[in-house]
């Protein structure tokens, strides 16, 4: 598998609990963003923790190295799981350090090192495959407070309801696939996330009248601390949402 650059090569392997993706080629002005958003895509499917190999990449300029810093800090929001670099390359280690990326990014001289060391927080995470349907949406909230209710996360559950509601309906609306629907919760940071195979990226309309189901970006903005639109590397993408407890500041979506 390649990444959409011509000089970047992704190609991710999914392991127990955590993807290695192997990177090379040249990371330049012309394939820094084929880099990043080519390492966010493979996130947004990781299991526990992301580790990018970058031994056989070659980094032009000292300062392009900042992608990996831009990566590890789009990842914390979301899907939040660990990210570590890997290389045994001596110009790469004072790259890094150079460039103050290893204050973002664990640095590991190998993968076996890097999985050794890795952050391991316990994550909970359920599934549920919905029918493109009318009745999606009612399914949906039987699943997010069933889910809540075994979790023992009250003070989420009335957020994850309206949120889910709002990303199911959304995906039936503008595209012809089945809805994901993904709830994770990790370090008490809930998440609720609905994927689907259509790559367009999301566009969550206002609710027109009392009859419409969506409740609208303002009102996914508002419950959400942030929120996004992620491709995923075998095509799609992933709307989520992450939520806060009832009583926080909250900020707006990227």
């Amino acid at each position: 598998m390649r990444g959409e650059g011509a000089d970047v090569r992704l190609v991710p392997d999914v392991r127990d609990g955590v993807t290695v993706v192997d990177v090379s080629g040249n990371l330049s002005l012309t394939t820094y963003s084929d880099l990043r958003d080519g390492l966010l895509k493979i996130a947004t499917d990781a299991p526990d923790s992301l580790i990018a190999d970058i031994g056989g990449l070659t980094i032009e300029e000292d300062k392009l190295a900042g992608v990996f810093a831009t990566v590890a800090m789009r990842i914390s929001d979301w899907p939040g799981v660990p990210f570590a670099l890997v290389s045994s390359r001596p110009e790469h280690a004072a790259v890094l350090k150079s460039q103050t990326i290893d204050r973002f990014v664990p640095v590991h001289a190998g993968i076996a090192e890097a999985e050794r060391e890795r952050d391991r927080p316990p994550r909970r995470r359920a599934v549920q495959l919905l029918v493109p349907s009318a009745g999606a949406s009612a399914l949906a909230r039987q699943f997010v407070a069933r889910v809540c209710a075994e979790w023992g996360v009250p003070e989420h559950t009335e957020d994850a309801l309206l949120v889910a509601t709002e990303l199911v309906e959304n995906t039936i609306r503008h595209t012809a696939s089945a809805p994901r629907l993904r709830l994770e919760l990790r370090r008490g940071v809930f998440t609720v996330a609905v994927g689907d195979d259509d790559p367009r990226p999301a566009v969550l309309h206002e609710r027109v009248d009392s009859a419409d189901w969506g409740l609208g970006l303002q009102m996914v903005a508002q419950i959400a601390r942030v929120w996004g639109c992620s491709r995923s590397w075998a095509g799609g993408k992933v709307v989520w949402a992450v939520l806060v407890r009832r009583g926080r500041p909250r900020a707006g979506g990227r």
